[in-house]
């Protein structure tokens, strides 16, 4: 879990400049430009890509299994096989309350 956070190095407007190997005056541009970029950007999210599939049927689910009958040494034998093909995704989903983006660079609750 936690992996849909940005991979890309930048200034945090709230970083030091002895952080990274850049100039402060350098520092202190992208800050400015991030701090006015973050005006028109909310931290919160409203929707969410779904781990939910259809199947052939219109049934919803995380995983389908098909029940297949195996005949070994005479002996008939039940066994789950998954289904991986014909599946459509279920799409992007509204959440039913909004949450914080995994980047928002302010500590919400300190100890």
């Amino acid at each position: 879990m936690g992996g849909s956070g940005s991979k890309a190095k930048g200034a945090w407007p709230f970083t030091s400049s002895g952080a990274s190997g850049d100039s402060s005056s350098e520092v202190s541009k992208h800050a400015l430009a991030r701090l006015r970029g973050s005006k028109n950007a909310t931290p919160f999210i409203f929707t969410r890509r779904s781990s939910l599939y259809y199947d052939e049927d219109g049934d919803l689910a995380h995983e389908f299994y098909e029940e297949t009958v195996v005949t070994k040494n005479g002996r008939k034998k039940a066994k789950l096989k998954r289904i991986q093909k014909n599946l459509i995704p279920q799409g992007i989903v509204k959440l039913d309350h909004p949450r914080i983006h995994v980047d928002f660079p302010v500590i919400l609750c300190e100890t």
